[in-house]
């Protein structure tokens, strides 16, 4: 049986000591690692809590701010050691590194540790300095190992305060927060929420953090502090002992209760025996005497904890092996991109030459519609179909037709002449619409085209020149499509911008899969410098093509100009007369009884069927039927 236990002691200390290496490298700075992070209020009893688990005294003055987070390593093992050292943090240079890798301080071969003089230490080494750095993000490492210590491994954070006093500003308070929350936030941590029952439960800032962070409580272990301050049968007490027995605030972890030394014990300077056997005392009378064994005293937190923290490793150990691995891989990843040592300018040239290649080999696969490399991603994402460009480059000129078909023209002319109703007829591209439109229902941008007919024949007359009564100048129809062809600009404009920020976006990715972020991010300069300029030149090149449809007279040899423009004219003749048809047979058609078609009944639908009767009015609507023919 000894044999077993032994064997399980020591996997679960090599499952701890490979945590802890993995720590020791650096490697929580970019995976979360399963750890119990120790929080509560300055004046809940942490430091006694950690003093009572692993033997070694921690200061306990309240109202004393911790700039850093304490890692305590308790190992069990035949011969008793401590061995303290510095994690430097994500934000330590490399000077700074290998300063805080030679923080070694003196202590008595035989004699206890002075945690409050190696904190003082460890600050000098950190550089906190009560004006140039008030917190620090490295860590203090304290490795106990022992015959009586549990395999258990805790990070002790600052404790908790409202407001700042003349020792710990306002600001402090906040600093503080942030960090707790920094370790509370990550979800393999387990939080060992600290209380005092000195205060009310509900009024300290640990309990809020914890339900903030951990809201099923799947990953809190409540501990409840200083219990000996309640008065014996008060309400307090009863409150306190229900929610030790995880009946007020449910936690799937469960609370446990801790009663560390009292004034008289530290005053008396009471050895960790005496400690243990007075807790003991008090767990064994009154109504503390209810609670499980295995939820009172420092014995049975140290083998709690250590199996809490065993099994949260367990639980997390195949996502953490995958998050390592993923790790791993962008780190090769990276190297690769690195490359080799560059010392000379050659070498210089050449990795930027390697670079240069790659980029074009993939933007010309881009822009061919080649997307069989890695980079491109899978197309069911926003982000593979971003990384196709010419994907991208032909949806977009899809969207500017379909812009330039529904917005195209500054004025859409709706008819209202006759009923409209052509069985062919599904009006042209200048916004010719239903005959059945109601004017009240036009659009911000429709007008009858009566009333441009109007309009268009005020033009005529303030463009006369020496052409014929019913004619008009040509230059008219030219300054109508040029009106009509004003937003055409801004679509082409939109388009352009378009294509250019596709063109930047998928550069950019490009420069950061084939080079390290420090590199691309110089070289992206240089390349979207160069794409600004293709940006303005094909601005201008649009400008270009728009300047003979904006400033030029009309011109064009297609012989289906005239074609639309008597096209036109046929068919507002043709739904003329079939309106007119049905003013005059309206009793028949609404019966469905046979048309009797007179002579006197035909000349009056052929003399009203005619085109407009005074020359103005038919020059103005001729002038008009050309400018939709051109348009289109």
């Amino acid at each position: 049986m000894e044999v077993a236990v032994d064997m399980q002691s020591s996997e679960h200390k090599n499952l701890l000591d490979a945590i802890d290496r993995l720590r020791a490298q650096g490697i929580s700075r970019h995976v979360a690692l399963p750890e119990i992070v120790v929080t509560g209020d300055q004046s809940a009893g942490k430091s006694s809590v950690l003093e009572a688990i692993s033997g070694i005294s921690f200061p306990t003055k309240d109202n004393l701010c911790t700039r850093f987070a304490t890692e305590l390593s308790l190992r069990r093992c035949p011969f008793t050691g401590i061995k303290v050292s510095i994690i430097p943090g994500k934000t330590c240079t490399a000077a700074q590194k290998k300063k805080l890798a030679r923080f070694e301080p003196k202590m008595e071969p035989n004699g206890p540790l002075d945690v409050g003089n190696v904190i003082e230490l460890a600050k000098e080494a950190m550089g906190i300095t009560s004006k140039l750095k008030t917190f620090s993000d490295d860590i203090l490492r304290i490795e106990v190992s022992g015959p009586q210590q549990p395999h258990l491994t805790m990070v002790d954070l600052p404790g908790l305060f409202q407001a700042g006093n003349s020792a710990q500003s306002d600001e402090d308070s906040e600093t503080v927060a942030e960090m707790v929350l920094r370790y509370m936030q990550q979800p393999r941590s387990i939080i060992l929420a600290v209380v005092s029952a000195k205060s009310d439960f509900a009024l300290q800032k640990v309990t809020r953090l914890a339900r903030e962070y951990d809201p099923q409580g799947a990953r809190t272990l409540g501990l409840i502090t200083k219990p000996d301050t309640l008065d014996e049968g008060s309400d307090s007490q009863v409150a306190y002992v229900k929610l030790a027995q995880n009946e007020d605030v449910q936690l799937r972890l469960g609370w446990h209760v801790l009663k560390n030394r009292d004034y008289h014990m530290v005053t008396a300077k009471a050895t960790s025996q005496e400690r243990d056997e007075a807790e003991t005392a008090f767990f064994e009378h009154g109504i503390w005497a209810a609670l499980d064994p295995a939820t009172v005293g420092v014995a049975a937190l140290r083998t709690r904890l250590s199996n809490v923290l065993k099994n949260q490793i367990i639980a997390q150990l195949p996502s953490l092996i995958q998050d390592v691995e993923e790790g791993i891989a962008k780190c090769k990843v990276k190297l690769r991109k690195i490359g080799s040592a560059r010392e000379t300018l050659s070498d210089q040239r050449q990795y930027l030459a390697q670079i240069s290649q790659r980029y074009s080999e993939l933007m010309r696969a881009a822009v061919n519609g080649n997307y069989t490399d890695s980079f491109f991603g899978s197309s069911k994402s926003d982000e593979g179909f971003e990384r196709r460009l010419r994907a991208v480059v032909q949806s977009l000129l899809t969207g500017f037709k379909d812009d330039m078909h529904e917005s195209g023209c500054s004025r859409r002319l709706v008819d209202l002449d006759g009923d409209g109703d052509d069985g062919d007829e599904d009006g042209n591209a200048n916004g010719n619409a239903n005959g059945n439109a109601n004017e009240a229902l036009l659009g911000a941008n429709e007008v009858l085209r009566s009333t441009y007919v109007e309009e268009t024949g005020v033009r005529i007359d303030r463009n006369r020149g020496c052409e014929l009564p019913g004619t008009f100048n040509p230059l008219v129809v030219g300054e109508m499509f040029a009106e009509q062809c004003q937003p055409w600009e801004a679509i082409s404009q939109c388009l352009a911008r378009d294509l250019m920020d596709a063109v930047q976006n998928i550069s950019q990715a490009m420069m950061h899969h084939v080079a390290i972020e420090e590199t691309a991010g110089k070289l992206n300069g240089l390349v979207s410098a160069s794409i600004h300029e293709l940006g303005e030149g094909l601005k201008a090149s649009f400008a270009h093509l728009l300047r003979p449809h904006r400033d030029l007279h009309p011109i064009t040899y297609n012989h289906a100009l005239t074609e639309n423009v008597h096209r036109a004219q046929a068919k507002r003749r043709r739904r003329r007369a079939r309106a007119r048809i049905a003013t005059l047979y309206r009793a028949e058609m609404a019966t469905g009884d046979q048309l009797r078609v007179t002579p006197a009944a035909l000349v009056d639908l052929v003399s009203t069927g005619a085109d407009e009767v005074d020359m103005k009015a038919y020059g103005s609507a001729l002038a008009v039927d050309y400018m939709e023919a051109y348009y289109n």
